[in-house]
């Protein structure tokens, strides 16, 4: 069995280097020992498991990944860098026909999409790898698809607690605003409560402290308007660990994609799951 090349692009970020470990572990793949990341960095080298994954910073990286494409052919990427860099990263991707799965939240969607459908490879762009939340998720948009403006009337609070770095709303929690729209309920990204303070997290949330620093909390709370009617929904996870079980499957759906002629396509985890 041929081993899907692969390259982790975010390391040393936290999510990046979880996936990176996992990657290795499995036989599936062939970790290449490169990783794109961002200007502010000062490590060239960055050790894990017995590999040295050498930095490639944006001044740098379109000359060493084309010997890269060179010596090892046609690789995967996979980007857990920053909301950031989100739009550079896709264009360098799509400029060297790289195809790569995003798990990397923030930027324009329309115009990620957009770029991917002017160029020459696949990719698989998700705001959230994690299937069971996928899965969630696909549920509420059938709902609002099927039965619109089921919760009209009713009311929303949405909060979200993340680790102290995320530097931006979740994804997740922003596609399910859509959703809820459509059910009838007036709401804005604007409102969504969103929590990255450690302290109010361990003592209000009652977020374990040992997932403090790599946590995804969310409840969704919908009250009808003469307040007598309640629905929660809720979903939290603890640690990083379930992102590369979704991450690992969309790389290899997109290498089937790939094998397969697909181009100038975007595939989101929907598609996976269903594939």
């Amino acid at each position: 069995m041929n081993r899907i090349k692969v390259m982790i692009n975010g390391v040393p970020g936290k999510v990046a280097s979880s996936i990176l470990l996992n990657a290795q572990k499995d036989s599936r793949f062939e970790v290449l020992p490169w990783s794109l990341t961002g200007p502010e960095i000062a490590e060239t080298v960055y050790p894990i498991h017995g590999m040295n994954i050498h930095l490639l910073k944006p001044d740098r990286r379109a000359q060493v990944i084309d010997s890269i494409k060179k010596e090892h052919g046609m690789f995967i990427s996979i980007d857990y860098t920053h909301p950031s860099a989100i739009h550079e990263n896709v264009d360098f991707y799509c400029s060297r026909d790289l195809p790569f799965v995003m798990g990397t939240t923030g930027g324009n969607r329309e115009q990620l999409h957009a770029t991917v459908e002017k160029s020459r490879i696949p990719a698989v762009i998700a705001p959230n790898m994690i299937k069971q939340i996928v899965g969630f998720q696909a549920m509420v948009e059938y709902a609002a698809k099927t039965f619109p403006n089921l919760f009209k009337g009713y009311s929303l609070e949405l909060h979200e607690s993340h680790q102290k770095g995320k530097a931006d709303t979740s994804g997740t929690a922003k596609a399910m605003v859509r959703y809820f729209n459509e059910l009838g309920i007036p709401f804005s990204n604007e409102e969504i409560i969103q929590e990255r303070d450690p302290e109010v997290q361990k003592n209000r949330w009652g977020i374990p402290e040992e997932y403090l620093s790599g946590h995804a909390w969310h409840t969704y709370s919908l009250t009808s308007a003469d307040q007598t009617v309640n629905f929660v929904f809720k979903h939290n996870v603890n640690g990083r660990e379930i992102y590369s079980e979704g991450t690992f499957d969309a790389v290899v759906f997109l290498s089937k994609k790939i094998k397969n002629g697909e181009h100038g396509r975007v595939f989101t985890m929907i598609d996976v799951l269903k594939g």
